[in-house]
Parts: C-alpha cells; sequence; structure tokens
C-alpha cells in the first residue's frame, strides 16, 4: 500500500435503493452519497414541492431556483435528517430557500427605499411575495415565531400554503382532529399576541 493511499478516506459504498425505498432509506443512501438516491428522491417529491411554493410564489423562475437549491441542500446536508418527516423536513428547506429568494429581491421594498413604480414593472414581484415578506418582516411573522413549533407548523400548513385538514394532517404526520386543534390553539394565541 503506497502513501496516497494512507491519506485516502475509505467510505462505505451507498446502500442499493429503487423506486419502492422509503423517504428514509433514500435520505441514508443520498448521505452517503448515492446519485441514484438523491434521482429517486427529486422524482417522488419535486412536483408536490413545486405546486406549493407555486401557491407562494407567482414567479416560475423563483420556484425552480427554490426547487433546485432545495435539493443542492438536501444532498449536502442529508445526514442531518433526523428520521421524521422527510416530506415535512423538504419543505421546510424549500419554503426557506424560497423566501430567501423572494427576500432578496424584495429587500429594497422592506428597506423602504423602493421606487412606487417598481411595482408596476415586476421589481417588487407580485402581490403573494409582498404578503409573504409581510408575514416574515412584521407583527404577525414576530407572533408566528413566538408559537411553539407544533402550532407554527399548523398554521403555515394551512393558512400560509392553504392547505386543507387532511392536506396538513398527511404532511405533518399528525391525525386531522390534531390539525384543528392545534389550528384553533393558535389562532387564539395569535389573537391574544396581536391584540
Amino acid at each position: 500500500m503506497g502513501p496516497f493511499n494512507l491519506w485516502r478516506r475509505r467510505t462505505a459504498d451507498p446502500p442499493d435503493v429503487d423506486a419502492d425505498s422509503t423517504d428514509a432509506e433514500l435520505l441514508a443512501a443520498v448521505a452517503a452519497r448515492s446519485t441514484t438516491a438523491l434521482r429517486l428522491l427529486h422524482q417522488r417529491h419535486a412536483p408536490w414541492l413545486r405546486v406549493r411554493l407555486s401557491r407562494r410564489c407567482a414567479d416560475p423562475d423563483a420556484v425552480d431556483d427554490a426547487l433546485q437549491e432545495t435539493f443542492l441542500a438536501v444532498w449536502r446536508s442529508a445526514g442531518r435528517f433526523d428520521g421524521g418527516n422527510a416530506a415535512g423536513w423538504l419543505w421546510t428547506i424549500a419554503i426557506r430557500r424560497l423566501v430567501s429568494a423572494l427576500r432578496a429581491r424584495g429587500s429594497r421594498w422592506i428597506g423602504g427605499d423602493a421606487d412606487p413604480g417598481d411595482l408596476a414593472n415586476g421589481v417588487i414581484g407580485s402581490a403573494e411575495e409582498v404578503v409573504l415578506l409581510g408575514v416574515e418582516h412584521g407583527d404577525l411573522g414576530s407572533a408566528l415565531n413566538r408559537l411553539s413549533p407544533e402550532l407554527r407548523a399548523v398554521i403555515e400548513a394551512t393558512v400560509l400554503d392553504g392547505l386543507t385538514t387532511r392536506e396538513a394532517a398527511r404532511l405533518l404526520g399528525i391525525p386531522e382532529g390534531t390539525v384543528k386543534s392545534r389550528a384553533a390553539r393558535a389562532r387564539a394565541r395569535l389573537r391574544e399576541e396581536l391584540s
């Protein structure tokens, strides 16, 4: 064995995966650097992520960029997945990537030095983007951040993303009744915070 081989890091081959593999198995394989697993994960999740991101942003280029950045982040950090709800983990990454892109585009508006003509010229973005930025940076955003993670996740899924109770339950991996009760508790807390 030559001196070069002593310095080379030994890594195990990624586990074999296929279309029947679970999300957790795919993410474990991505963490082991399986491009096949990343492709399968992308095929499984990119379509619904694109639809949900499109509900938040009317700019298809911004959605495409956020989606691409999401799967780059998955490639880099799949080892951090804790074995929970993979769809929820992916959504969290995707929406953060979209919000980052919207902040970069709307930062002049947030700072208050934008030209009123920017809206007409499309510099600031769609009404949905402006509302999303307002939620992130305004009183409501602060109130949302003070909610427990469980309550905030339900409000984000049902109110901000516009999901039905059934869709939110599926995404969050909790019963529909739990979604309803958490949404009611979250709304009550938000009313207290904002009044």
